[in-house]
């Protein structure tokens, strides 16, 4: 049954299968319906990729979003709370 809080569903689902967190394919969803699919892509961040940023970087993050109990988290596992967050 489709969320009638999501503008545009298939974009959704898509952003859903390639990993998104529920927040940000809804985030993302809701604003290419509402602006367009190109302006939504364009607007893309500038943001360094997570598998490019040190330990200390993703742990600096994780702090910056909340995310608690990070100590002792290999790095693929602090990527993977950040990206559910």
């Amino acid at each position: 049954m489709p969320d009638p809080h999501i503008k545009d569903e298939e974009l959704y689902e898509k952003l859903r299968d390639e990993g998104n967190s529920k927040e940000k394919a809804a985030r993302i969803a809701n604003a290419a319906a509402r602006d367009g699919r190109s302006e939504v892509g364009e607007r893309g961040g500038d943001a360094e990729r997570y598998e490019d940023r040190t330990v200390d970087e993703l742990r600096d993050r994780a702090k910056e979003l909340g995310i608690e109990v990070t100590s002792g988290l290999k790095k693929a596992e602090l990527i993977e709370r950040l990206r559910d967050h």
